[in-house]
């Protein structure tokens, strides 16, 4: 019983040293943070890792109490800027998604907007023709039980990095990744985002 209750608390610890480094330090990933956290904690048991849901948990608890004056005018501006993207590239159905839409964005956040093309190279054109400045890259995505590389395009934004995440046409019926909570969809739209930057509005 001992050792449960040990390993138990050892696991909250490593969840809520993963929060402050999402929130403070600038990690993007809940892999990442959560092995550096048990690293740092002395944490070996695999036993002791905590799940993305209890990370997540902790990490809007931490905001919660240590960024409460900072984060609603902080998400605002991230979000305001998704939506300027977002309205110009409103011809790849953007959805906003990750920790600018589910409002756990910390200190250094990137922004995550999805887009659905038919080719890769109609974003790309999009970009240079109108001179929006962009890096190419690759990032690892799971789709059920496959894993794919997904092209992503990364803009500086005014309020840090912008990564566009380029998906199949297709793939738009089909959740961007499992959500841990139900008042907050995986995606979101231009009308969506709207209504989170003006709760008040009612989109057209």
């Amino acid at each position: 019983m001992a050792g449960a209750l040990r390993s138990q608390h050892l696991r909250q610890l490593v969840a809520q040293q993963a929060a402050r480094m999402m929130a403070e330090d600038g990690a993007q990933n809940y892999a990442y943070a959560k092995r550096k956290a048990a690293r740092q904690l002395g944490a070996t048991d695999d036993s002791c890792l905590p799940s993305n849901s209890e990370i997540e948990h902790e990490l809007k608890l931490y905001l919660e109490i240590f960024r409460a004056d900072q984060q609603p005018e902080y998400l605002l501006q991230l979000r305001g800027e998704a939506l300027a993207i977002m309205r110009r590239l409103e011809h790849f159905k953007p959805h906003l998604a990750g920790a600018v839409l589910d409002g756990t964005a910390g200190r250094y956040a990137e922004t995550e907007i999805h887009l659905f093309a038919d080719s890769l190279k109609d974003v790309e054109l999009f970009l240079l023709n109108h001179n929006i400045p962009y890096q190419m890259q690759e990032k690892p995505w799971r789709f059920g039980h496959e894993r794919r590389q997904l092209p992503v395009f990364a803009l500086e934004g005014t309020h840090g990095t912008i990564r566009l995440y380029i998906f199949a046409t297709d793939d738009v019926r089909h959740a961007a990744r499992n959500t841990s909570s139900g008042s907050m969809p995986a995606r979101a739209g231009i009308n969506t985002v709207i209504t989170l930057i003006e709760p008040s509005t009612t989109p057209i």
